[in-house]
């Protein structure tokens, strides 16, 4: 298998079960802009798939610009 074709990682799974990541109050989500009770752990409105894609983008991003090619 060469460098380019390695397998993708799966998505980081979040955990979001603590009662600290609900409220009673929907808020826009900060990702995709509906509405959610859910909050990340800054306690920001955000679904927690939404979450894991940023993360998934930001580890790209992070991987991209050090010149790797997968994470």
């Amino acid at each position: 298998m060469t460098a380019r074709q390695q397998p993708r990682r799966p998505p980081r799974l979040l955990d979001w079960r603590s009662p600290a990541h609900w409220s009673w109050t929907d808020l826009p989500c900060r990702y995709c802009g509906l509405d959610t009770p859910l909050r990340d752990s800054k306690r920001s409105p955000a679904h927690k798939v939404c979450a894991e894609r940023a993360l998934d983008q930001q580890a790209a991003e992070a991987a991209a610009a050090y010149g790797k090619d997968t994470l």
